[in-house]
């Protein structure tokens, strides 16, 4: 077991071994109610989680809501508030997320808004949730417009990263979240890469004798971003490498498309991007392919797709007013942003990445 603390005005740790569940009750102390937000899929991980709860003397009430993106409804929102009215939950309670990153956002998002704002302990069960979606403060929702866009900053009171929960996540699931991997090799620490490219067919398995490194080296990169920048400034907008593409290729899926697998195809994209603009050797964007694909990522999209992708990526986070801003790499871990690229930039990058 492994401590990797975020700093900020409410620090917090994230614990990474196996067998860290035991951790729970410790970090709700003062809660009487404590609502466990699960994926409904996830019966046999969260069970346990409210039996400990109740041995540890807390009322805890499971809440199941859907799995993945389809959980991150405003209609499942509001049915989560009604649930903790029913239940009586005061500012002193607590939720407790379990679930991949989607069911963790909505939980955080539901906990930020309840009476202002509750405690929330987040467990992520996928390898997106434990490096990326439960780490760093930010929870949201999905709309029809867009991805995230509604949302609060409201840091967790601790994450558990049980390791143990990952031998049950399917291959696939399990490899799109190494996309998020990847990029903190990417944008911080090629350490990661080094680890990845040593046996990339291991590094996509849970089971895998690089695991434990993986993970704690992807939630130290953004435990130490996020740290300097809670709400998004200036740094923390690194983190966002691959996602201005991604998103808008979820969107275009209708969010039917792993997370994992649209940022894998969105970082290739600011990659030839960067290229393209003189910024970035040739030789670190074949390297991004190499690795994406050695696990098993995609690293293209259908040509006919860029207008819609196109008209996506204007409602973005990062945008300000009409200018777009991509986060980019200037060479290996060293990431900056372009601004307001040219249309025919654009466009040229993605006839680098389109089948």
């Amino acid at each position: 077991m492994s401590l990797i603390k975020v700093g900020g005005d409410s620090p917090y740790d994230v614990v990474v071994g196996t067998g860290v569940l035991g951790e729970l009750p410790s970090l709700l102390s003062g809660a009487s109610i404590v609502a466990v937000v699960h994926a409904e899929g996830l019966p046999e991980i969260a069970r346990p989680v409210c039996h400990a709860l109740a041995d540890a003397g807390y009322d805890a009430r499971p809440l199941p809501v859907p799995d993945g993106e389809a959980g991150k409804d405003v209609k499942v929102l509001a049915d989560l508030w009604s649930a903790f009215a029913d239940l009586g939950m005061t500012r002193t309670d607590a939720v407790v997320g379990v679930g991949g990153g989607a069911t963790t956002d909505l939980a955080g998002f539901a906990a930020a808004t309840w009476l202002r704002g509750v405690r929330a302990v987040l467990v992520p069960t996928t390898l997106l949730g434990m490096v990326d979606a439960a780490v760093g403060g930010k929870t949201a929702i999905d709309i029809p417009e867009g991805k995230n866009l509604v949302g609060a900053f409201h840091p967790p009171a601790g994450v558990l990263c049980d390791l143990a929960t990952l031998v049950t996540v399917p291959r696939a699931d399990y490899v799109s979240g190494l996309a998020e991997v990847i990029k903190a090799g990417f944008i911080a620490d090629p350490g990661i890469l080094e680890l990845v490219e040593d046996d990339p067919e291991a590094a996509g398995r849970p089971d895998g004798p690089h695991t434990l490194e993986l993970a704690e080296r992807a939630i130290a990169v953004k435990a130490r971003v996020v740290s300097a920048d809670l709400r998004e400034s200036g740094l923390r907008e690194i983190l966002n490498y691959g996602h201005t593409l991604g998103h808008a290729i979820e969107k275009a899926e209708s969010y039917r498309f792993r997370h994992g697998d649209a940022v894998a195809i969105g970082m290739v994209y600011a990659a030839e991007l960067s290229c393209l603009a003189g910024r970035l050797d040739a030789g670190v964007v074949a390297r991004h392919r190499e690795i994406l694909t050695a696990v098993g990522l995609p690293t293209s999209y259908p040509a006919e797709a860029w207008p819609g992708l196109r008209d996506a990526m204007r409602i973005d986070k990062k945008a300000r007013g009409s200018r777009l801003r991509f986060v980019v790499l200037d060479a290996l871990a060293s990431p900056g942003r372009l601004e307001d690229p040219a249309e025919d930039l654009l466009e040229r990058a993605y006839e680098r990445v389109a089948r």
